[in-house]
Order: C-alpha cells, then sequence, then structure tokens
C-alpha cells in the first residue's frame, strides 16, 4: 500500500513495547507519529528513538478517561497535521495498582471500572471517525486481551470489558466496510515483551515464574496490524502464548 509522507498517526497508550513497536511500524511507512499517554516522562526517549528511525514524531500527555483533555489533545494533533489518518487504541487496561476481580466475586461496580477503558475508545473513533469518513480513507486500530475469546475465569471484570471493545471493533469493521475506512482489532494473551507488564514479572520471577514462557514479540504484533490495514482481508489477529 502507498502512503504519503503526511499521513498521521496517533498511538494512544504509548509504551516501551507495543505502542512503541505499532510507532516505528507504522513510522516506517510514511506516518508522522503522535504519541500519547498518561505521563511525559519517557516521551523524551521515545522521540529521539523514532528521530533516530527517520521518524517524524511528537509526544502528548493525555489520560483517555479525561474526555476534554484527550478531545482538545486529538483535536491539536488534527490540526496541525491536516487529519488524523491512522488511530491505534492500546492504553492499559488497569491502573498499575489495580487488579482484576474473578469472576465468581464481581458485582457491577467492578465491571463499570472495567468498562471505563471501552468508554474513551468510543469517545475517540467518535473524534476521528467523522474526518476519515470525509476523506474517504483511514484506519482504526485496536488491542485487547484473549479473555475476549476464551474463558478466564480470573480476569473477571476485565474479560468483559475486552470482549465489550472487540465487538466494538468487530462492528465497526462491519459497518465501515464500503466506507473506505479500515477497523481491527489485535486480540492479545499473554505477556508483551519490553513493556512494562512483561518488566514487572520478569523482575519478580518468585512470584510469576518464568515470564519468557508466555511472552510476545511486539514487533511481530505490530507487523501484524499494519497488514490487517494493509490487506484489509479480515478484521482480527489473534495472538496467544498458551498455545
Amino acid at each position: 500500500m502507498s502512503v504519503s509522507p503526511r499521513r498521521t498517526a496517533v498511538v494512544i497508550g504509548a509504551g516501551p513495547g507495543l505502542g512503541m513497536s505499532v510507532a516505528h511500524r507504522v513510522g516506517r511507512e510514511g506516518y508522522t507519529v503522535a504519541l500519547v499517554s498518561r505521563s511525559d516522562v519517557r516521551h523524551a526517549g521515545y522521540v529521539k528513538s523514532l528521530a533516530e528511525a527517520g521518524i517524524e514524531a511528537e509526544a502528548h500527555v493525555a489520560d483517555v478517561r479525561d474526555r476534554d483533555l484527550i478531545s482538545a489533545t486529538l483535536d491539536a494533533v488534527a490540526e496541525r497535521h491536516e487529519g488524523i489518518d491512522l488511530l491505534y487504541y492500546g492504553p492499559g487496561a488497569l491502573d498499575p495498582d489495580a487488579h482484576p476481580t474473578p469472576i465468581t466475586r464481581i458485582d457491577s461496580d467492578d465491571v463499570r471500572t472495567a468498562m471505563s477503558w471501552v468508554y474513551p475508545a468510543v469517545d475517540v473513533v467518535a473524534k476521528v471517525l467523522p474526518g476519515m469518513i470525509e476523506r474517504g480513507e483511514g484506519a482504526l486500530l485496536f488491542a485487547g486481551g484473549l479473555s475476549a475469546v476464551v474463558p478466564m475465569p480470573p480476569l473477571g471484570n476485565l474479560a468483559l470489558s475486552s470482549a465489550a471493545l472487540r465487538n466494538y471493533a468487530l462492528t465497526l469493521h462491519a459497518g465501515l466496510a464500503d466506507q473506505g475506512v479500515y477497523a481491527g482489532t489485535l486480540t492479545i494473551g499473554g505477556l508483551i515483551e519490553r513493556g512494562d507488564i512483561h518488566r514487572f514479572v520478569k523482575s519478580n520471577p518468585e512470584r510469576f515464574g518464568d515470564a519468557g514462557v508466555s511472552s510476545l514479540d511486539p514487533d511481530e504484533i505490530a507487523d501484524a496490524a499494519w497488514r490487517l490495514y494493509a490487506d484489509r482481508d479480515r478484521p482480527e489477529v489473534v495472538f496467544s502464548a498458551f498455545g
């Protein structure tokens, strides 16, 4: 697929694992990359890494749950670059000090907490999709958990939000089929190498065991994300480190 170097991709949930792999992958296709994450602590390093690869990039601080802030951030990116052509939605599903509630113990409050990561996806899409439809081209890519398709009782409330996000992406894919805009989802089961969760688990082998047995290469996942958009022959690719 031929891509103009003036096109712009937004990576929401920019982290050292999959977020940065996606940024590098789309950057190699000629996109300018706008990184969005909740903290700017690592932004300078991220932008430097992309620049060293010949990719134009910028970084913004915004929490997707802050509706006004994420909306203003997307407005700023769109105004600066005359639109947003590709959006990757992959923020972490939990705060660092939070834990999923097993399915046999959840109540509606637990579900609402988990779903707080799905509602922003809808808001973000509502913000960027009209411009894509008007131009007749664009891409919406989502990252979700394997518990959306494989029963994982310990993940409880997170399994419900993963399923909701997956269904949203697949239904968008169907709804946009004749409008030139692609929507697809990455369904991921396993620890993503270089990511914060992978680093945490790897540093606690006495608690979690060997992290390598359930690890996934973020570069391979990012390449699959690009192929979804470029080939447009399916709405989903599933990665599982569990066999």
